[in-house]
């Protein structure tokens, strides 16, 4: 008969079990040499040259010249010399407040629908996951048809009484019609709420229907309460997301009407390379 381990401490056998081992172990440094080319990689083209970059920017400092520390003269030299640049920046906000709830929301929706069982269920979840990996140049293009002021959009307002603006070519309406474009691609969201929803345990449902609550008291005291943390995670991702749009801007706008959608990393875009 085996005997048990004994205990560290008392020299007693251990009730549990356990072995205690001395020493580093393969497998307890396997899983970071894995990741050592990615940290790599992340150390030296990502964070260094972040930091690098950063710290330039408070210098004045031409190549062969002696590097001097200036402050924030340059980034208030560029508010001054760039009303642009605070105009891409209120821009890039208008888009994010109304683009990131909207798109969160609207792919919540979908989710919770494509979570019902019903026939051709996946179908429909790849038919709405499609145009998130679309290319960006080609969905633009479709959208500036859509957007036409003879376009499907304007005729099927034209059929309940209301006659559509000429979208992109109109101050007050260019914006709008990114961020509706913006929510074309809620198939990444969608994604992560559907798995959100599946992890959902059933018996916590059936504790709700025995206390009496109906579909509305499940969806607000045990769906949105268990989904907070994928909320929050789309979130920031989709504020990330949506100080990064370019490519509808240059190619649907290029930033008009009157600046009307000329977004920050356009603006950087110009700056750099026009």
């Amino acid at each position: 008969m085996l005997s048990k381990p004994l205990s560290r401490r008392s020299g007693r056998p251990d009730p549990l079990g356990r072995v205690r081992r001395h020493g580093i172990q393969w497998k307890d440094v396997n899983g970071f040499l894995f990741v050592v080319p990615w940290l790599i990689g992340f150390l030296v083209f990502q964070l260094f040259p972040f930091a690098a970059s950063l710290g330039l920017s408070f210098t004045s400092w031409d190549l062969g010249t002696e590097i001097k520390f200036v402050g924030v003269q340059n980034y208030l030299r560029l508010l001054r010399a760039e009303p642009m640049l605070i105009k891409g920046i209120i821009n890039t906000i208008y888009y994010t407040v109304f683009h990131v709830p909207g798109q969160m929301l609207l792919a919540f929706i979908v989710a919770l629908l494509l979570n019902q069982k019903v026939r051709g269920q996946p179908i429909f979840r790849t038919m709405f996951y499609l145009p998130s990996i679309t290319s960006g140049v080609a969905s633009s293009i479709i959208w500036i048809w859509l957007f036409q002021p003879s376009g499907i959009i304007n005729k099927g307002l034209a059929i309940i009484g209301v006659q559509g603006p000429n979208w992109l070519n109109s101050l007050d309406w260019a914006m709008p019609a990114i961020i509706i474009m913006g929510f074309w691609g809620i198939g990444s969201e969608m994604v992560l709420y559907l798995a959100g929803l599946q992890g959902i345990p059933e018996s916590l449902y059936e504790a709700a229907q025995i206390d009496g609550a109906g579909r509305w008291s499940k969806l607000w005291h045990v769906t949105i309460p268990l989904m907070t943390p994928y909320f929050f995670l789309t979130a920031v991702m989709g504020i990330i997301g949506s100080f990064q749009v370019f490519t509808p801007a240059l190619v649907m706008t290029q930033g008009g009407p009157g600046d009307a959608t000329v977004f920050l990393l356009l603006f950087m875009y110009w700056a750099g390379w026009e």
